[in-house]
C-alpha cells in the first residue's frame, strides 16, 4: 500500500497553504462571513475540482491512447449540498463537454465509462455517499477556446 502525505500550513487566520507529494502549494481560504479573507478556494470547492480534474485526466487519456480527434474538454460539476451541518455533497452532477470534429459517441461514453468505474480514485472515494451523475455533449472544434495559463 502506498503512502501519500499533504502538509497544510496556516498564512493569516482561516487563509491556509497546502502541498503533497508533488510539492506544488495550493491556497485555501474561508469566506469573509465566517472570518475568512477570501484569498483561495474552501477546501469543499478543491474537492469539486478533484473529482473534475481525475475524471478529465482519465477521459482525456483513454481519448488520446483511442487516437481521438480531441480538439478540447471542458468539465461543469455542479453540487448540491444538505441543508444541515456538516453541509456535504449529497449530489454532483458532472457534464462533459468535448469539442472535435469526428469524435465517436462510442469512444466519449467508453472513456467516461472507464473513468468512472474503474480509474477515478476520487469518483471511488464520493461513490459510497454522494449520488454522481454525468451527461455530456459533442461540439464542433472551432467552438474551442483554449486558456492562457
Amino acid at each position: 500500500m502506498a503512502t501519500r502525505t499533504a502538509l497544510v500550513r496556516q498564512v493569516r487566520g482561516l487563509t491556509l497553504t497546502a502541498k503533497a507529494d508533488s510539492g506544488h502549494w495550493v491556497s485555501m481560504d474561508g469566506q469573509e462571513e465566517f472570518g475568512g479573507s477570501n484569498a483561495g478556494s474552501t477546501p469543499k470547492e478543491l474537492l469539486l475540482m478533484a473529482l473534475g480534474g481525475c475524471t478529465g485526466s482519465d477521459v482525456a487519456s483513454i481519448l488520446q491512447k483511442k487516437r481521438a480527434p480531441l480538439q478540447g474538454m471542458e468539465l461543469v460539476l455542479t453540487a448540491q449540498t444538505a441543508e444541515e451541518h456538516p453541509k456535504v455533497y449529497t449530489e454532483i452532477h458532472t457534464e462533459y463537454v468535448f469539442y472535435g470534429d469526428g469524435l465517436k459517441t462510442g469512444d466519449v461514453e467508453r472513456a467516461i465509462e472507464l473513468s468512472t468505474t474503474k480509474y477515478c480514485s476520487v469518483t471511488a472515494m464520493l461513490r459510497a455517499s454522494v449520488r454522481l451523475t454525468h451527461s455530456y455533449t459533442i461540439k464542433p472544434a472551432e467552438r474551442f477556446t483554449s486558456l492562457k495559463v
